[in-house]
């Protein structure tokens, strides 16, 4: 999906938060390489503040302004994906879906959806957990832990949709917005038909204080597995 990621970004990205919750479109996906197959890895995201600063969309001018500073900041939470922990092998094996997150503004959200301010700029974080087996595995949380970030995944939330190009391009993409077109899919731009979506192909860029220096193409240098497990991981957007 990473072009589709790269055509909303181009626009400004929005997502809609409900009080019940609701799903992300696009979908974050990841292809994972180098994991350790028989160790155990747990999957999770979150959600980060891009600044301190609230917005609104001026319609005059196609474009979002700054209203004023960020409004208190909601509970920070993290969602593990379902299937964690799971052995590296069983990662590696297929594309991995956060289909199941949900974005909410429900300050007294008891669900585990996160909770994030409308108006307000996010940046999603992916995280990759060795489930080290040694008593003292808290001296090695750091290399342990490793996190990826891909700037083209940030967005606004919104309670509504503010610009018309995003909602065009959300029903035009979403195969479960069928209902809201006017079109047949046949009609439809060719890499916009649900299962006809391009695959991200670049790599994240880690923001792990332990990462290895990065390679011409992007890719982080791996190290060996007896060293550093959770390093091992490359994380391909798709």
């Amino acid at each position: 999906m990473k072009a589709l990621w790269d055509e909303f970004n181009q626009l400004g990205t929005e997502m809609i938060v409900t009080k019940a919750g609701r799903r992300m479109f696009p979908t974050f996906q990841v292809k994972l390489f180098g994991m350790d197959p028989m160790a155990d890895y747990m999957l999770l995201m979150d959600f980060v503040p891009v600044d301190d600063k609230r917005y609104r969309y001026a319609f005059h001018s196609s474009s979002w302004l700054v209203a004023g500073k960020a409004d208190p900041a909601t509970p920070g939470r993290v969602h593990y994906h379902p299937d964690s922990p799971a052995k590296g092998a069983q990662w590696m094996k297929q594309i991995v879906s956060f289909d199941k997150l949900k974005l909410t503004n429900n300050l007294l959200d008891d669900n585990g959806h996160i909770i994030l301010n409308s108006m307000h700029r996010y940046q999603p974080r992916f995280h990759v957990v060795y489930v080290d087996p040694r008593k003292d595995s808290e001296k090695y949380a750091e290399e342990n832990f490793k996190t990826f970030v891909f700037e083209e995944t940030r967005f606004t939330a919104v309670t509504a949709y503010q610009n018309h190009r995003i909602t065009q391009l959300k029903i035009a993409s979403n195969p479960f917005a069928k209902g809201f077109r006017d079109c047949d899919p046949e009609d439809w731009p060719r890499n916009h038909r649900p299962g006809a979506l391009p695959l991200m192909s670049a790599f994240a860029r880690s923001r792990n204080p332990v990462a290895s220096p990065t390679q011409p193409n992007g890719a982080e240098k791996v190290q060996p597995a007896s060293k550093q497990k959770v390093c091992d991981a490359q994380v391909w957007m798709e």
